[in-house]
């Protein structure tokens, strides 16, 4: 297994950073290649704008179209297409990182708003009347997983399905279907910590415990069974899911998962 940790946290003795070095040691040792985008140890960019897309560009900016002709033209810069360079080597994503304010890192956010370009990670396949691009569950990424490795100070309890925070699914939800299914990866249901402003050093081998299980199984874990876009689930063009199809009782995001 071919693994990229992409991790985001600016402490070199956070919680975080002990997962990420934990992954990096207990994959290695199972005989697997692992290689960490450490963003804010190489100081990652995390805004986009004309500089990334080398000469030539539009003006006003038009960012995703940009994004596709700097990609298509090779005129990505250099810390762009070497993510994309990890990304394409691996099979396995990895990415660590605490929940603020309800959403990932802006770093990490920024990673994706420059790595995913238009024609690498979106506005590719057929658009047609029967299909609509390839896209959740099809793409240029397809054939590789991810897993969401997240710390949240709050406890369980604010996270679950009456908590005053949300169901972590739901809060979880834009970055592993609408960021990562998006554009292929199949998603592996996530690795949360609840509670970790209050966890203490005693509690550490527990976690430790925890995490390296859920590593050590990464490939033979199911993903979350999202439903396939051009499969026969949504009407095309609209992407409306077809009359019949939800589960009975579930709405809002839990109408794209399968079951």
């Amino acid at each position: 297994m071919k693994t990229l940790i992409v991790y985001a946290h600016p402490e070199p003795k956070s919680l975080n950073a002990s997962l990420k070095d934990l992954a990096v040691s207990t994959l290695e040792a199972a005989g697997h290649e692992v290689r960490v985008s450490d963003l804010y140890a190489m100081n990652w960019k995390a805004v986009v704008d004309s500089a990334d897309y080398g000469p030539d560009v539009s003006s006003p900016l038009k960012v995703a179209w940009e994004s596709g002709r700097a990609f298509d033209a090779g005129t990505l810069t250099p810390d762009v297409l070497a993510e994309q360079e990890k990304l394409l080597w691996a099979d396995t994503i990895i990415f660590q990182f605490p929940l603020w304010w309800y959403a990932m890192p802006a770093i990490l956010k920024g990673w994706v708003d420059r790595v995913f370009t238009y024609h690498f990670a979106y506005g590719v396949g057929e658009h047609s009347d029967t299909k609509y691009g390839e896209r959740f569950g099809e793409g240029t990424l397809a054939g590789r997983k991810a897993v969401l490795s997240v710390t949240a100070g709050g406890p369980e309890s604010h996270y679950a399905a009456r908590g005053i925070n949300g169901p972590m699914d739901d809060l979880l939800f834009p970055i592993q279907h609408g960021i990562l299914y998006y554009p292929g990866i199949e998603v592996l249901p996530p690795f949360v910590l609840y509670g970790t402003d209050r966890m203490t050093v005693e509690d550490y081998p527990d976690v430790a415990k925890a995490w390296e299980h859920r590593l050590l199984t990464l490939e033979s874990t199911e993903p979350i069974a999202y439903r396939r876009q051009n499969f026969g689930d949504y009407e095309i063009p609209s992407l409306q899911l077809k009359e019949g199809l939800e589960p009975a009782g579930r709405t809002g995001f839990g109408l794209h998962v399968r079951g």
